[in-house]
């Protein structure tokens, strides 16, 4: 009795022992292909599993995560017969653990190569000066590209990066030239734009000064002309004033002369005193009626009877 509770307790041991042997617990991004007589049997994710001893095995254990596939740089040669250099650098993620365990021997080696020859073709449509200037071209391409062609190996292409091309160094010393040259160039252009530009300045200063001295010059015109015509409209209303005044005096006298009842003698006197301011003119001749040269002849007779008495 005792020997039996001993083997059994033995048996149990060792079916323990078994089984935890067999335990596995797969960690997270990680997974187990599984084979079960040489057969794929089916794929562990994150958790605790247990396998069938001497009947299952794991025959890969693949990292989920994205990875980075850096390769060494590769000689291209572009449209114009430029050999380049470019490194290239691979972002890939498994996504079918079972394509990837068998759809290919060396998943990883076939990337390589089929990067490659991916990038042969692209560079080799290119010339060199686009092959430059067209990184973002390149890596959507090659990304396509190579995620079209592993996918059969469960093998998503998340990216591509080209990293650095290094054209030979007698073209790239050319190239520094060509830059130079043309960084002098832009040099000059801002240069000549700015002088230009202070030409314009300069001259638009003038013209707006030449605009401001003309407008000054027809405001003192305009001001000066005002003047000569105030001045000359207060000079002719004094002239007409003057004349009125000279006009009324001379209706006031006559008005006066009217109402003293003068005698005909001393309208001739008055006619002769303003024949005498009459010719202390310029005038060379002056014609006096003759009833002025009758009156003039009595007053000269009158004159000498008061003298003889």
């Amino acid at each position: 009795m005792t020997d039996a509770i001993i083997v059994v307790a033995g048996l149990f041991l060792l079916g323990l022992g078994i089984a935890i042997a067999n335990l596995r617990i797969v960690p997270q991004s990680k997974a187990y292909v599984m084979e079960r007589l040489g057969v794929y049997s089916r794929t562990w994710h994150t958790g605790l599993h247990i396998k069938i001893p001497f009947i299952e095995r794991a025959a890969k254990i693949i990292d989920l995560k994205e990875q980075i596939a850096d390769y060494e740089e590769m000689p291209v040669i572009t449209k114009d017969n430029v050999s380049v250099k470019i490194d290239t650098v691979v972002f890939y993620q498994v996504t079918d653990c079972k394509l990837f365990a068998y759809g290919h021997a060396r998943p990883l080696d076939a990337i390589q190569y089929l990067t490659a020859t991916t990038l042969r073709n692209i560079i080799g449509e290119l010339e060199l000066d686009a092959t430059l200037t067209s990184r973002d071209l390149i890596n959507s391409k090659m990304r396509v590209i190579l995620d079209e062609a592993t996918d059969p190996w469960g093998i998503r292409v998340t990216r591509v990066e080209v990293q650095e091309i290094r054209p030979p160094e007698e073209i790239k010393m050319a190239m520094e030239k060509q830059m130079k040259a043309e960084r002098e160039r832009r040099e000059a252009i801002i240069k000549a734009e700015g002088i230009r530009k202070s030409e314009i300045l300069v001259a638009e200063g003038e013209k707006q000064a030449a605009i401001l001295r003309a407008e000054g010059q027809k405001q003192a015109d305009i001001l000066a002309a005002e003047a000569r015509r105030e001045a000359m409209i207060c000079e002719a209303e004094g002239e007409a004033e003057a004349i009125l005044q000279v006009q009324q005096a001379t209706a006031e006298g006559i008005k006066m002369v009217n109402s003293s009842e003068p005698t005909k003698e001393v309208l001739t006197i008055k006619a002769l005193e303003a024949f005498e301011k009459a010719a202390d003119g310029q005038a060379t001749k002056i014609i006096i009626p003759s009833e002025i040269q009758g009156l003039a002849g009595l007053a000269s007779s009158a004159a000498e009877i008061f003298k003889a008495e």
